[in-house]
């Protein structure tokens, strides 16, 4: 049976790519919107490393960096174990759009997973765009 491997989001924004790569890209957008805090070493094969009061913590690795264009990076798979060595890859791609920013929001990889696991991890993250991408449109518009 084949499983979908890709979440698909798509956001107009009204802030500038430059203003939108910050709050992908440095600590205090990610520590503000996707986790409680965050440190990043922005470079291809650097880490972002985001915690959240629950205790909860996530490590990103950089894979594609393409300046205010690309944001790509692969992380634990949600619901797997931690020594499990599958990721998922996300790639975030900003597109200038008048005075604002279309925001492509991929995750891929998730067809790798056995059935049971796939369907936690696909649903969960499903879920959890939403949830995250509402938080970055809150800080982008200063309402976080």
């Amino acid at each position: 049976m084949a499983f979908p491997d890709q979440i698909v989001r798509k956001l107009e924004l009204s802030h500038s790519p430059e203003r939108v790569w910050a709050a992908i890209t440095t600590a205090e957008g990610l520590g503000t919107w996707f986790g409680n805090s965050a440190e990043i070493d922005l470079r291809v094969g650097g880490q972002a490393k985001l915690s959240w009061t629950s205790g909860d913590t996530a490590t990103l690795t950089v894979e594609r960096l393409e300046p205010i264009r690309v944001f790509g990076y692969t992380w634990h798979i949600y619901g797997m174990p931690a020594e499990d060595p599958r990721r998922t890859y996300v790639e975030f791609t900003l597109e200038p759009d008048g005075a604002g920013t279309t925001l492509t929001v991929v995750e891929s990889g998730f067809a790798q997973l056995p059935d049971d696991a796939h369907a936690k991890a696909f649903g969960g993250n499903t879920d959890g765009w939403t949830d995250e991408l509402g938080e970055l449109v809150a800080y982008l518009d200063g309402r976080s």
